[in-house]
């Protein structure tokens, strides 16, 4: 695993050891970015079920400013912190280790707004509707903000969610990839 583009570009990602994670593949991190950037000029970036950390990792390469990264497993935490701590972008992130819909409330109870938010969840154990449901309630994305989901490709994710456009959906293989647009 490594990084795409950007600042950190090439330089070399620790994985969450074990098979509980799935880590996003360099060919489908770079074509989700050409879709999605492929350079930012700042914001911020939620990076929900982050595993190793690398997806908002190439975010913040790619430009943007700060970005949370959520994961309930411990390993996933630790990676994470090593990886940011590597790259020395910990000034730039915000690690928590707590459910999905725990963090989407205490991000919603800061107040707080994304322009990118990843969703990569453990395929079928998770409502991909549910979390896009409570991102609109919670007004948690700006406006024009993208939301990435990662998915199994046996999964057909929504053409219509209330607040958000489809962008594009992807089919790499045996993932899906379904990208929304907040309206």
């Amino acid at each position: 695993m490594r990084v795409i583009a950007g600042i950190h570009k090439g330089r070399q990602l620790k994985a969450v050891p074990g098979n509980n994670t799935r880590p996003t593949t360099d060919k489908v991190k770079e074509s989700i970015f050409q879709i999605i950037g492929p350079f930012f000029q700042g914001g911020k970036a939620l990076d929900l079920f982050a595993g190793s950390g690398s997806l908002g990792i190439e975010a913040l390469s790619r430009g943007m400013d700060n970005c949370i990264f959520v994961d309930k497993h411990p390993k996933a935490i630790q990676i994470i912190r090593e990886n940011t701590s590597l790259l020395r972008l910990e000034e730039q992130s915000e690690i928590f280790r707590a459910d999905a819909f725990r963090a989407l409330a205490a991000v919603a109870k800061r107040e707080l707004r994304f322009d990118l938010i990843f969703l990569d969840p453990p395929y079928s154990k998770i409502s991909y509707l549910e979390l896009l449901e409570t991102i609109i309630k919670e007004q948690l994305l700006n406006d024009e903000g993208i939301i990435y989901c990662e998915h199994d490709l046996k999964d057909i994710l929504p053409e219509q969610v209330s607040g958000l456009s489809l962008i594009k959906q992807l089919k790499y293989g045996t993932i899906g990839v379904t990208i929304y647009q907040k309206i």
